[in-house]
């Protein structure tokens, strides 16, 4: 199945986010304490950082300190993100963010760019792709939802 939403050509702008993230692992790599690094670029065009903090009881995802640092400076929105762990030899790579960072990074900009790894070639979707349905309680919609009902091609 083809995913039409990636695209493979990246840009100088989403190679420095990658940079950024690789090297902040590299110099605070941890194997428990701190498991991924992330560099996101705001709105206005600045860079944030974020590390991985965890401890035997918990974990905050490095997109929520980076996240923390944009708000703080002011930022009111994320134009795109990168993510990286370590792999088996030491060397980060882009990660995909899981659910719950797609949860928070959809609140800072509904058109934040975000680098994935595609099978083990790096390209970029918009994190409406990555989270088309998000979370949402009945009130806070827009519309009201009818009840489920058996359609007519499942008799």
């Amino acid at each position: 199945m083809e995913n039409r939403a990636i695209s493979f050509e990246l840009g100088e702008s989403e190679v420095e986010l990658y940079r950024i993230a690789r090297e902040l692992l590299l110099h605070a790599h941890h194997p428990e304490n701190h498991r991924v690094a992330v560099a996101m670029r705001g709105g206005s065009g600045a860079i944030y950082r974020g590390l991985h903090v965890g401890s035997k009881r918990i974990n905050v995802c490095a997109e929520s300190s980076a996240l923390a640092n944009a708000r703080i400076a002011g930022e009111s929105s994320i134009h795109s993100v990168a993510a990286v762990s370590m792999d088996e030899h030491g060397e980060p790579q882009v990660t995909n963010p899981c659910g719950v960072c797609r949860e928070l990074l959809r609140n800072y900009g509904t058109e934040t760019i975000v680098l994935v790894d595609a099978g083990g070639e790096v390209g970029m979707v918009p994190l409406l792709e990555l989270l088309p349905f998000p979370w949402m309680r009945a009130a806070e919609t827009e519309w009201s939802t009818l009840p489920p009902s058996v359609s007519a091609a499942a008799h």
